[in-house]
């Protein structure tokens, strides 16, 4: 597995523990975003991206998280103790979305991003300091950054959508107010 590139977000006011999001790339082909990284009671450590374990109402079928008392449909009261339980006897209330195999690839992953957290951080306290950003990166500007822009795509291939449904290339469409004005 090679680890191609380390974006590391660093939090303006850290909460909790939560130090830093980052984007890992993998082998220049997946991208894992939305990893943390959390300070514990025992140092830093790597948190993989999970989400929120739900369940539905048996009235309505609305889903819900496995702790909420109502359903947020129906308002109906939801039993408790719902949630299903892990080997200690823990609840689970997130489950992971990604996360590695076996203990070299977690130590690998870790060692990595705890360095580049570092690496970011020691920067992060220079003047001049402009933090990195994730928004808006699709695989075609990665390609052509990665390239130079000498990639030739398969026309075959077709790219999902950006989230709204425009490409980077279109300008947004402006709001027409009621009276037929831009």
């Amino acid at each position: 597995m090679n680890l191609t590139e380390v974006r590391i977000r660093l939090l303006e006011h850290p909460t909790d523990g939560l130090r830093a999001f980052v984007s890992l790339t993998i082998d220049r082909c997946l991208v894992v975003r939305d990893i943390k990284v959390v300070e514990g009671p025992r140092g830093l450590f790597v948190a993989m991206p999970s989400r929120r374990v739900t369940d539905r109402c048996p009235g309505c079928g609305g889903i819900n998280p496995v702790r909420a008392r109502f359903c947020g449909d129906c308002g109906k009261r939801l039993l408790d103790q719902r949630e299903e339980t892990d080997v200690r006897g823990k609840p689970l209330l997130y489950a992971d979305v990604a996360h590695p195999i076996h203990k070299a690839g977690r130590d690998l992953i870790e060692r990595t991003i705890l360095v580049a957290y570092r690496k970011e951080l020691e920067h992060s306290e220079m003047q001049g300091y402009v933090p990195q950003h994730f928004d808006g990166l699709d695989y075609g500007e990665y390609e052509e950054r990665e390239t130079g822009g000498g990639v030739r795509r398969d026309p075959s291939i077709r790219r999902s959508p950006r989230p709204g449904g425009r490409s980077l290339a279109s300008p947004p469409c402006p709001r027409r107010n009621p009276h037929g004005s831009v």
